[in-house]
């Protein structure tokens, strides 16, 4: 599902956290693949597609939303969007360094808030309708693209399209570092060699 978003605290003024249509791309989700904000899936399944809805949630569904929060924003600046963890999970890394590296976020992170969510539904797509990015992947579909996308930019590279050459070879490191990460995490924590820059989504 494509939608777009607008998350505001519950004060007299309505504060405005997050905005999508303020950073001009709206959010992209897959029904079902276990997104962090699991009452979004909830609530954008209740909708029609034009709909606009406002939603309350309470702080037993908003908790997480400081880290998704976190994450959505360094996409828009064009970050990758977990590399700030170096070496361990989002919750350790918060909980070492008390920062998510935004005041308003780190505020809401120690003291959850009941929160609105303005959701607008774009469009609805059926898995076999749409191209993934890799964060939407499988670690096996993740895989499996790695040689495809080596080799899309082996050929933008003959072409001479040395930045869309990059950007393919780049997707595919990512694709690569996600997997590796989650085993890490399976295998007990962080085990990263020396060297290594920031984990991925």
């Amino acid at each position: 599902v494509t939608f777009h978003f607008r998350t505001q605290l519950c004060d007299d003024d309505r504060t405005v956290i997050d905005d999508s249509k303020v950073v001009g791309t709206p959010m992209e989700i897959v029904i079902g693949n276990m997104f962090k904000l699991d009452i979004w899936e909830t609530l954008l399944s209740s909708m029609r597609i034009g709909e606009v809805a406002e939603f309350w949630c309470d702080t037993i569904h908003t908790g997480v939303y400081p880290l998704v929060s976190k994450s959505m924003r360094r996409i828009a600046e064009g970050k990758d969007p977990v590399d700030w963890h170096i070496h361990t999970c989002g919750m350790a890394n918060m909980f070492a360094y008390h920062s998510l590296g935004y005041d308003d976020l780190d505020e809401l992170m120690k003291e959850p808030k009941p929160l609105y969510f303005v959701l607008e539904l774009i469009r609805v797509q059926q898995p076999s309708e749409y191209n993934r990015e890799s964060w939407a992947l499988s670690d096996e579909e993740r895989l499996k693209a790695v040689p495809v996308l080596h080799g899309q930019g082996n050929k933008l590279y003959k072409q001479g399209k040395y930045q869309e050459a990059t950007l393919k070879y780049k997707e595919a490191i990512i694709c690569i570092k996600n997997v590796q990460t989650k085993v890490r995490e399976i295998m007990g924590g962080p085990m990263a060699e020396a060297g290594e820059d920031g984990l991925t989504p």
